[in-house]
């Protein structure tokens, strides 16, 4: 006798329809709960001042109802991976007007689908890469210099490394030229013109008469 294979799935679905209410209401609260646990999504339900709210709390209790009675799953180790609301049929109503006159409006309804997923199978479709550990991690190579780099250093090797002789040649051309300039007196006015040299002519005598 062949035995058959129970296989425990991971998403458990509930789905209310005809409830009186448009799908974008219904969407504007599902977008506030899609993604979070059954715990959170419950209390932001609670606090929601929407009434579409009762409706979608409905069947979440519902598809928390299905996953513990017919799959042995915990209700609170899970999360609402997928909701989404349908379009449902459209009721055409009418209401009087002025003048005898009546205006058509529509009242619409939708298909309420929540779908749980259980943590551990969202844990276990995470792909993990393994690292490697600390002692064989590559160490960071050192940076080689680039080829201007090394040329600035090649040039300016020669300027800081000078031989003695060529500064003390400096040093005595720079004491000449200062020895050679005439130095010029300073005044409150500002730095006066220097003096040049000049050859005194000789005193002459006074003539006795």
């Amino acid at each position: 006798m062949a035995k058959t294979q129970v296989t425990k799935t991971s998403e458990v679905r509930a789905q209310a329809k005809w409830v009186r209410c448009s799908a974008r209401k219904a969407r504007l609260v599902l977008d506030t709960v899609r993604g979070r646990t059954v715990p959170e999504a419950r209390t932001v339900l609670a606090f929601s001042t929407r009434d579409v709210a009762r409706e979608v709390d409905k069947v979440l209790r519902s598809a928390v109802a299905n996953a513990e009675a017919n799959h042995g799953l915990y209700g609170d180790d899970m999360y609402i991976s997928a909701c989404y609301a349908d379009e449902g049929p459209r009721l055409k109503r009418w209401k009087p007007r002025a003048r005898g006159r009546a205006d058509r409006f529509i009242k619409g309804s939708c298909h309420i689908t929540i779908k749980l997923t259980s943590l551990g199978a969202q844990s276990q479709g995470r792909s993990t890469k393994p690292v490697a550990p600390s002692s064989e991690r590559a160490k960071p190579a050192q940076s080689s210099p680039t080829a201007a780099e090394a040329q600035t250093v090649v040039e300016t090797a020669p300027a800081e490394t000078k031989p003695a002789e060529t500064a003390s040649k400096a040093k005595l051309t720079a004491q000449g030229k200062a020895a050679a300039k005439p130095r010029a007196k300073k005044t409150k006015q500002g730095e006066a013109e220097p003096k040049t040299a000049t050859r005194r002519a000789p005193k002459s005598k006074k003539v006795e008469e």
